[in-house]
């Protein structure tokens, strides 16, 4: 049966803010757009139901969440009505990406009022079960295959710590330089903006992961004339480096590691070295937890943002270890990342699998 999200469904809204919420005093659980942020002494909803990020970052975002609980200002409730399972509605409503109807330049936002008319088929409570129960199994396997991915990550950085030592004390004695040091050249990318049917591939900030590594899912284009294109394009090799975003993000340093040439957005500096340190390496140390902690205190905040501009960056001390055993590293990692071909490849047909029982169940 074809019905809309506003037939199995209420809207609430919560007027907490942050600052109401302790982190151990309360009793009862406040969620926001990250997840479980702290406690309160009361709840505003005593049923489970389904809470969709309505503001800033993250927005059209969906988690169930348990009855005797709250969600911060920034979410919004979707009770479900008698005639559907809360988890039912979950997997509805992350079906429906609903991030599509965000308004607002500057801080984008979602009106129930606007996406309430979404179609989708719903079933019997009978079948709901089953369906449910379906959709967890395979969402079970994708949250597995995700930890092998974080497990192997994390390997790479235990053999980096293992071989070249800690950042900070620097127990194995190597030589300390600055980036600069080692660079050939530093240069930020284009402020253009993206266009439909562009030439190259635009890498944005977005595309960059907290784990350093590109992330090409949601890929924009862009137009740059051949006279400007060296300034901005980025080769096999490079070293990306997230300069502007939040400050628990900036920072992000990923190695471009592909064929085709592509063009960065100015948020991201691109980095050359000369033949004193291998990208791999750098990126790998610029990743570690001790230099995040360095970045986070040297950005420079803003509404929102934060910055670390081409000279700071170039400021940063890293240590230099002999060449023989940068490459062993690189051996080391090449094999772990075999594995992690093999998982991602495992992951990636569970999802196609996820999101085919979606569309066949709710489209």
């Amino acid at each position: 049966m074809r019905v809309k999200l506003g037939d199995v469904c209420e809207r609430g809204t919560s007027n907490l803010k942050l600052s109401d919420v302790s982190e151990k005093n309360g009793e009862f659980s406040v969620f926001g757009a990250s997840g479980y942020i702290g406690s309160v002494d009361f709840y505003q909803q005593g049923y489970p139901y389904v809470a969709v990020v309505k503001d800033g970052a993250g927005i059209g975002r969906a988690m169930l969440c348990p009855g005797k609980t709250s969600v911060i200002g920034t979410m919004q409730y979707l009770l479900p009505k008698d005639n559907i399972l809360p988890k039912y509605l979950f997997y509805v409503v992350k079906y429906m990406n609903l991030e599509k109807y965000f308004t607002g330049a500057t801080i984008p936002h979602i009106y129930f009022k606007d996406y309430q008319h979404e179609e989708f088929n719903l079933d019997p409570i009978e079948k709901q079960v089953k369906i449910v129960t379906v959709l967890k199994k395979c969402e079970k396997i994708i949250d597995d295959r995700k930890k092998e991915m974080q497990l192997l990550d994390d390997l790479i950085k235990a053999r980096f710590v293992e071989m070249f030592g800690d950042p900070i004390k620097n127990p194995k004695g190597w030589k300390v330089v600055t980036i600069g040091d080692v660079v050939t050249e530093v240069r930020y990318g284009t402020s253009k903006p993206a266009v439909e049917g562009g030439k190259y591939p635009y890498l944005r900030m977005n595309n960059l992961t907290v784990e350093g590594h590109l992330d090409l899912n949601d890929l924009k284009y862009i137009d740059i004339s051949d006279d400007e294109i060296e300034k901005c394009v980025v080769r096999k090799g490079d070293v990306l480096f997230n300069r502007t975003n939040s400050i628990e993000l900036v920072g992000k340093t990923a190695v471009f590691d592909l064929s085709e040439d592509m063009v960065i957005a100015g948020y991201i500096i691109r980095v050359r070295l000369n033949e004193r340190l291998l990208p791999e390496i750098l990126s790998q140390y610029m990743n570690l937890e001790a230099l995040k902690d360095i970045l986070r205190s040297m950005a420079k905040g803003a509404v929102n943002q934060a910055n670390i501009n081409a000279q700071e960056l170039q400021s940063i001390k890293v240590y230099v270890p002999g060449m023989e055993l940068q490459k062993q590293f690189i051996e080391i990692k090449e094999q772990i990342d075999k594995s992690k071909v093999a998982v991602q490849k495992a992951l990636d047909e569970t999802q196609m699998l996820f999101d085919s029982l979606m569309q066949e169940y709710f489209g």
